[in-house]
């Protein structure tokens, strides 16, 4: 069994061949086949001596290995491959290529909807590649007058997945009947991914992601089944609770749903609240929506298409609410309030979120998959708000779900 020396969802991770206590000669092998052969002598029969010459070159070749993205001046057309229909002389009519055609259309419209809104704020906007294949847009609004961060990424990514990564991003088939097996796995990853932190505590935080996921065949078991998936969800994190917000909210992921599928809210809105569980707490992160992953059991085009709708909904489910909240008028104590939700938010995405498992675990880009952390955030020792109170009404719905339409 190989051993990993590099996590990275990269052609260029290489894997230790000859595993055997003190090997005169150290093979690495990547995805493509490349070999790297090095010669060694065997140090004095001192077994420390050896462990550490083993150690420091585990970290030699992590440090060397390591695929970072590449920053450029412009955005392309697609961040496809050729193979995907991604060449300028080719219309992307696969799944991959119709995928990330939505996606950058739903960046372009939500990042209108906040600069508007907002009223003066504007978007950074960083385009990066990746030598593997793929990259990515990143835009963020920063300290503006409405929204103190809001990022709105989206990533179209090929890579070798780790074991450990495949776990994360999919857990039930990773060990469906014991056929994983702890191989480097070939993926493809496209997604937009968005949350939305505003100043003003009576206004509600936002985050959606919607993805595209594949697996290839593994480079030891030709002819292997592709496997793929769509994921994704769009949810509401108040401070504070506004029963016709919320209940606007809910309406608007229940009208996206029933398009296609009557049970699709009341799974996915259950779906929702279970997830966006922070289990040390007992409560929920907020105050839910729709959640879904791992889904493979419909027909591709419908689930392209219900992927769509729900993407398209976010700036009609959210700028209402935030245009009636925006200018209401706090104290320091509702302030106070927003910061401690806030640091509930951090423990969640940093504990529990699978899309930050997945990154941290696959080299992605450290800027994109933080960004969903506020500016600003607090944390109070052994805080309980007081019963009754409009903060506690709060605490209460996320400890207890309930049902808002």
């Amino acid at each position: 069994m190989s051993t990993m020396i590099s996590s990275l969802s990269s052609s260029s991770t290489f894997h230790l061949l000859n595993s055997t206590s003190s090997p005169s000669t150290l093979t690495l092998t990547n995805s493509n086949s490349t070999t790297i052969s090095f010669n060694r002598t065997k140090p004095n029969s001192n077994s420390n001596r050896t462990n550490n010459w083993n150690n420091k070159f585990m970290i030699r070749a992590s440090s060397h290995m390591i695929e970072k993205e590449t920053a450029e001046t412009h955005r392309p057309d697609t961040f496809l491959r050729e193979s995907d229909g991604g060449s300028s002389n080719n219309e992307p009519n696969s799944i991959r290529g119709r995928f990330e055609k939505m996606i950058r259309k739903a960046q372009d419209s939500v990042c209108a909807a906040i600069e508007a809104a907002d009223g003066g704020g504007k978007f950074k906007e960083d385009v990066w590649s990746r030598p593997g294949g793929g990259g990515g847009i990143s835009r963020v609004l920063q300290d503006g007058g409405v929204w103190e961060k809001a990022g709105v990424n989206v990533s179209v990514v090929y890579g070798v997945m780790p074991p450990e990564a495949y776990r994360a991003a999919n857990p039930v088939n990773a060990d469906k009947n014991g056929s994983f097996k702890p191989e480097p796995v070939p993926f493809f990853a496209a997604g937009i991914s968005s949350v939305l932190h505003p100043k003003n505590p009576f206004a509600p935080t936002l985050h959606f992601n919607y993805r595209y996921f594949e697996t290839d065949a593994r480079k030891d078991a030709p002819g292997a089944p592709r496997q793929w998936w769509f994921g994704g969800g769009t949810d509401l994190t108040p401070a504070y609770i506004f029963e016709e917000d919320v209940k606007h909210f809910h309406t608007v992921q229940k009208n996206a749903c029933d398009k296609f599928d009557p049970s699709f809210y009341p799974r996915f809105k259950k779906w929702c609240d279970d997830y966006f569980y922070i289990k040390h707490r007992n409560e929920r992160r907020g105050l839910g929506g729709i959640f879904f992953d791992d889904l493979n059991d419909y027909d591709q085009e419908m689930l392209l298409s219900f992927a769509t709708e729900c993407a398209n909904s976010v700036v009609d489910a959210y700028i209402p609410i935030i245009e009636r909240r925006k200018d209401t008028p706090f104290t320091d104590q509702n302030k106070a309030w927003q910061q401690l939700r806030r640091g509930r938010y951090i423990e969640f995405n940093l504990v529990y979120d699978r899309g930050t498992t997945f990154g941290l675990k696959t080299g992605g880009r450290i800027e994109s998959i933080l960004v969903s952390l506020p500016l600003t955030a607090r944390w109070e020792y052994d805080h309980k708000p007081e019963e009754g109170s409009e903060e506690w009404k709060l605490l209460d719905a996320c400890i207890n779900p309930k049902e808002w339409i």
